[in-house]
């Protein structure tokens, strides 16, 4: 089994996401993508920040109708700060030793995993794919200590698209792919923006999940106020 692990708030999920689940199922030849919504910050949570089972449940919606997909309540559940290390275990122990699991992430957070708990352990026991983001650079992956002799002119490929795949070599790991993916102009906040403000939300959603939004009036309520 190839499982992609695709985690975030998904606050909420949108087009977007699915798209990169969907082409890197295609390209890293998954057998599935696993969604992994964040839980309840331990600190207060702010109004933007739907509920954990909100967003969960609107997870569920929009991947409903795909086999390819699943959702997993594993950091939903979990007590207190949630790390990335304690859910790769987790999930290596439910899946048992014959899963290989591949980590999606944003160039922008993969840029900031030398802070994570356990960055080298984690390299170790799980394959990561790094997909664009807006404004940042593959070629900031030279500067990352992790990532030694990495070829600049081959980053520099990926970000004018001349190249749709960079596989990175890291001794005693798995490896790392960075894909060149087409843009995405979708974003969460803008949704949540359009929604605060009446304006329509043009195909960035599954039908499922606006009906789902504007049913239970999410992200329309003062910052301090709690959504449902």
């Amino acid at each position: 089994m190839r499982l992609g692990l695709l985690g975030g708030s998904f606050n909420p999920i949108h087009n977007g996401h699915l798209t990169i689940a969907q082409h890197v199922h295609e390209r890293m030849r998954l057998s599935q993508v696993l969604f992994i919504p964040t839980g309840d910050p331990p600190h207060k949570r702010d109004g933007s920040l739907a509920p954990a089972n909100v967003r969960f449940e609107m997870v569920r919606l929009a991947i409903a109708d795909s086999p390819l997909f699943i959702v997993s309540d594993i950091e939903i559940q979990r007590k207190g700060k949630s790390y990335s290390i304690d859910t790769v275990r987790a999930l290596q122990h439910h899946y048992g030793p014959s899963a290989e699991l591949f980590f999606i992430i944003g160039l922008d957070a993969f840029l900031e995993f030398p802070t994570w708990r356990e960055p080298n352990e984690l390299l170790k026991i799980c394959y990561f794919v790094v997909v664009p983001r807006p404004e940042r650079s593959f070629q900031a992956l030279a500067e990352m200590p992790l990532l030694p002799n990495l070829n600049p002119l081959a980053l520099a490929q990926l970000d004018i698209g001349a190249q749709n795949r960079l596989d990175i070599i890291v001794p005693s790991c798995p490896g790392i792919t960075c894909l060149a993916l087409p843009p995405c102009p979708t974003s969460a906040s803008e949704i949540r923006r359009r929604v605060r403000n009446g304006l329509p939300l043009a195909n960035m959603l599954p039908p499922s999940v606006e009906s789902y939004i504007l049913r239970h009036s999410l992200y329309q309520e003062d910052l301090n106020r709690t959504h449902i």
